[in-house]
């Protein structure tokens, strides 16, 4: 039987906790024997978080016995772990067991030096104060979840679902972990990755500087076409100089905020209105709807069809 430790520390996050317990727990093989032990522990005999306390039943010993790792994420992501914690999960690491986090547990698995030089994500919110903290990981913050073989990292608290799912499939196929997700009422595959759910806020311009009348006048002539030659007109700068500030202000160019704000106003649109595509597309500026269609998948990772579907919020 393949043992799952699942690793609770201070301020653990309950969902975080409970997806791997309950996932690799309720999994079932065709004759019905269970392949997974799930054992959760700590490195102290109780643990406290926002809302409960809990009661660890295996000290860290459980880690140096497992063939697989889960690292929940922690409510305060800036409390460094006990040394005690790293330490066992970088032995482990070397001893080669598979570690898995959960959303902001791949602060943990950085900051015990699991991530460096490897790809990882955690939920987008937090995404860039790994990238931070830890500028020897590649932070991907678009998808739901990363495997790189023995260390894998997942997104935000539902895309810990579709990690462990992941996993199930990767240990016992694809039959074992379909019916795993339907006792989780989760399909096997998620269309398009985290990069559906990241609110694509247009960077911060500082207030007073000459770019905010020029980004305003943008947003409201999202539907005409905008040129970089327009944009340094009216800012009353050549478009060289034009395009050297703007980017030291809001450190992008002109046209790819541009087409960030294209975008953002195409899903607005798509959550709040019945419009077509062809309207949207037009509305948004776009030149035709394949291009609209191109580029907005290409930025959220699914097509205009399928964000509505999950995003629709009312029909104006």
């Amino acid at each position: 039987m393949h043992t799952v430790a699942v690793l609770a520390l201070d301020q653990v996050v309950a969902a975080d906790m409970a997806t791997p317990i309950e996932v690799f727990g309720r999994a079932r093989l065709a004759d019905g024997r269970r392949p997974y032990q799930v054992r959760v522990c700590a490195a102290t005999p109780r643990v406290a978080s926002e809302t409960f306390t809990l009661i660890a039943p295996y000290g860290l010993e459980a880690l140096r016995e497992a063939d697989t790792i889960v690292v929940p994420g922690c409510s305060d992501q800036a409390a460094p772990p006990d040394q005690e914690v790293l330490e066992a999960l970088s032995a482990a690491a070397a001893a080669g067991t598979r570690i898995a986090s959960i959303c902001a547990g791949a602060f943990i698995l950085a900051a015990a030096g699991l991530l460096d030089g490897l790809s990882a994500t955690t939920h987008w919110v937090a995404a860039r104060r790994l990238a931070e903290l830890f500028p020897l990981v590649d932070v991907r913050p678009d998808v739901l979840y990363v495997d790189n073989g023995q260390i894998l990292t997942s997104a935000g608290a539902a895309a810990g679902l579709d990690l462990c799912l992941h996993i199930i499939r990767r240990d016992f196929g694809s039959v074992v972990a379909a019916d795993s997700a339907r006792l989780s009422v989760m399909p096997l595959e998620r269309e398009g990755g985290q990069a559906q759910f990241i609110v694509t806020a247009q960077p911060p311009v500082p207030q007073g500087s000459l770019l905010e009348p020029v980004l305003s006048w943008v947003e409201d002539n999202l539907a005409e076409e905008v040129t970089l030659a327009a944009m340094a007109v009216r800012s009353g700068l050549s478009e060289r100089t034009f395009s050297r500030r703007f980017r030291e202000q809001t450190g992008t160019t002109p046209l790819q905020w541009l087409l960030r704000a294209r975008v953002r106003r195409a899903q607005l649109l798509l959550e709040t209105t019945d419009h077509g595509v062809e309207r949207i597309a037009a509305q948004a500026g776009f030149g035709s709807p394949t291009a609209f269609r191109e580029r907005f998948k290409r930025v959220v990772g699914v097509t205009p069809r399928s964000y509505r579907s999950s995003f629709r919020t009312a029909a104006s």
